[in-house]
C-alpha cells in the first residue's frame, strides 16, 4: 500500500502536499506547529473528535503533528496566491477486502476559520477525488462528518458522496459517507 505517501495535487486556488514535504517556495510560514496551533481554534475543532478539541499551544500543536504522523498521511492545504496554509487533509488507507488489491481511503479535512465560506472545501475535495481517480488501486473514499456540520455534509454531497445508511461503525452524532470510484 502506501499510495498516499505520493499524494500531491493542485487546484485553481490550492496547492496540496504532504505537510513535511513543502518547500519555502510552496508556503510562507514554514513553522508547522505554529500553523497547526493557530488553525485549530475552538470553532474549527468543535466537530472533531473530543481529544482534538480545546485550546492549542505551540507545544500541543507539535504533539498533534506527531500523533497524525503516526496514524496516516496529512496534507497541508496552501492558498496559491498568498502561499499561506488554509487547511489540512488527513488521510488513511486500508485494503477494501482481503481478496482484492483495491484500496479504501478514509478522508478527513479541516479549514482555518478565515478560509470558511469561500468554496475552498469543495475545491479541495474535488481536487482530491480527481487525484484518486488517477490511482488505479483506489476504489473507495469514505469520510465521517458530525451530524451538525451542515457545511461539510453539503461539500461531500456536492462531490458525489452518498450517505451510508447503516453500518456497524456508526458513531452517535456522526454520519458516514462514501464515494465509489470503480
Amino acid at each position: 500500500m502506501m499510495i498516499l505517501n505520493k499524494c500531491a495535487f493542485e487546484t485553481t486556488r490550492l496547492l496540496v502536499k504532504e505537510w513535511h514535504s513543502l518547500s519555502t517556495s510552496d508556503w510562507r510560514q514554514q513553522d508547522l506547529a505554529n500553523v497547526v496551533s493557530d488553525m485549530l481554534t475552538e470553532p474549527v475543532t468543535r466537530s472533531l473528535p473530543p481529544t482534538w478539541q480545546g485550546d492549542y499551544t505551540v507545544d500541543r500543536g507539535q504533539q498533534w503533528i506527531i500523533e497524525r504522523d503516526g496514524e496516516g498521511t496529512t496534507l497541508l492545504v496552501v492558498q496559491r496566491t498568498s502561499r499561506r496554509a488554509v487547511g489540512l487533509m488527513i488521510l488513511n488507507e486500508a485494503q477494501v477486502d482481503k481478496e482484492s488489491s483495491n484500496t479504501e481511503i478514509r478522508l478527513g479535512y479541516l479549514l482555518s476559520e478565515n478560509a470558511w465560506g469561500k468554496g475552498f472545501a469543495t475545491e479541495l475535495v474535488s481536487g482530491f477525488i480527481k487525484w484518486c481517480r488517477g490511482q488505479s488501486s483506489i476504489s473507495l473514499i469514505t469520510g465521517g462528518v458530525a451530524s451538525d456540520n451542515l457545511a461539510s455534509i453539503r461539500v461531500l454531497e456536492k462531490s458525489g458522496f452518498q450517505l451510508v445508511e447503516s453500518s456497524h461503525e456508526i458513531v452517535e452524532d456522526e454520519k458516514f459517507y462514501r464515494l465509489g470510484l470503480r
